[in-house]
């Protein structure tokens, strides 16, 4: 039942991501057909992010008050629904561009609402189901449903979208979520009694009081996480076309490369998590992936804006988002760790205050790039680096703080 949960789990990752990845993609279409430029797809990214952010906590709390299959099946269910509604309305019940972005905002927000519970709560589901000592591995298998959606969309969508239109893409999409979905429900079993959350010692704390110092800290390093994610996420395809020269067509299996990378990653983090756990403990082999990973994946970021040839910057992307995913699994399990029954709260905390380094990542291309050109890309990546540095800084502190309480 343990492979069901996570193989399941790891579907509704998939489908998450390809629900809102799709739109960055056929945005290349989508902006000559309906009058959109770059800085209206910053707002329609950005809102898809804010419905994301506000509902992260609450979603969580539903996830721990209602369990996962509910939570998780009714939400992957709307976002078929939402992906459906965004092929079919824009352009048909707006007729001027302000009332197509109008549209796709309200759309994208509702996504990113109902997209909330995937992470917080799948991360419950996992630490439930999962043993202790292969809680890294469990949650890099769910971590890496992202990975594939995110290297298979684009390919997919630039395809369909060529084949059949811009529509199209988001109507195939939408069949993956309500799949997931009806597979999700046909769970029922709950899970192993003995594998409920339970919290470290620094974690000991009267009911509701999850907000702490260490939670803090954990948060804002996970600002850098949506930060240089983003960059790719919303970016990524559209960079590689207009400034690296790929064709529409080619544009899509290159931005694929960098998340088959990140597929290769999140299991090898996952593993190297629980080795390294198993030798000195949780906490300082989350600290050792986290700082090496996000330090390597910021640096590899400017790399690939700086070097001239496009295979080199192809490479350096590859590695810098695989960098990046071989850290994730740890920040889920130490939110998990430290949460104990608030643990579908706490990483929602988590996850939204990771998303504001999303937004901001997402807001700052277009006017650098509207203003400098070639230049703005440069800038832009040049934050990613220095973001990633930062959440290196913060897990020198964070990890000490959780090493001693845990010994304490």
């Amino acid at each position: 039942m343990r492979r069901f949960v996570v193989a399941t789990l790891f579907g509704l990752s998939c489908a998450s991501y390809m629900e809102r990845m799709n739109l960055s993609v056929a945005a290349e279409l989508m902006m000559p057909a309906l009058s959109l430029t770059k800085s209206d797809l910053a707002v329609i990214f950005n809102s898809f992010l804010l419905g994301y952010a506000i509902f992260q906590v609450p979603a969580g709390w539903l996830g721990d008050r209602f369990g996962s299959r509910m939570v998780l099946g009714v939400s992957a269910l709307a976002w078929g629904v939402l992906t459906v509604l965004s092929g079919m309305l824009p352009g048909v019940i707006s007729r001027t561009a302000a009332a197509t972005v109008a549209l796709l905002v309200a759309l994208r927000f509702l996504l990113g609402a109902a997209e909330a519970s995937t992470y917080p709560v799948a991360a419950r589901a996992v630490h439930q189901w999962m043993p202790a000592e292969r809680r890294g591995f469990g949650s890099s298998l769910m971590l890496m449903g992202s990975s594939v959606a995110s290297a298979f969309t684009a390919p997919f969508v630039s395809w369909s979208m060529l084949r059949f239109g811009w529509r199209a893409s988001f109507y195939l999409t939408s069949m993956a979520a309500f799949a997931v979905a009806l597979l999700w429900l046909s769970f029922t079993q709950a899970p192993p009694a003995t594998d409920q959350p339970a919290p470290l010692a620094s974690s000991r704390r009267p009911a509701g009081r999850w907000l702490n110092t260490n939670v803090v800290l954990l948060s804002l390093s996970y600002v850098s996480e949506g930060y240089l994610l983003f960059m790719f996420v919303s970016w990524l395809y559209i960079y590689l076309v207009e400034v690296r020269g790929f064709s529409l067509a080619k544009g899509g299996p290159v931005a694929a490369l960098p998340w088959l990378a990140a597929i290769a990653a999140t299991p090898l983090g996952g593993f190297l998590s629980d080795r390294i756990a198993v030798r000195w403990g949780r906490i300082a082999s989350a600290r050792i992936l986290v700082m090496t990973g996000y330090t390597s994946s910021g640096v590899l970021l400017l790399a690939a804006a700086l070097v001239h040839a496009r295979p080199l910057a192809v490479l350096a992307l590859c590695i810098s988002l695989g960098s990046l995913y071989l850290a994730e699994s740890s920040f889920w399990t130490t939110a998990a760790s430290i949460a104990g029954s608030d643990a579908g709260v706490v990483a929602g905390f988590m996850n939204t205050i990771g998303i504001l380094g999303g937004i901001a990542s997402t807001s700052i291309v277009p006017p650098l790039v509207k203003h400098y050109g070639y230049g703005g890309w440069i800038a832009a990546f040049s934050s990613g680096t220095a973001m990633g540095i930062f959440s290196a800084a913060i897990w020198w502190v964070l990890g000490r703080r959780l090493a001693k309480s845990a010994h304490g």
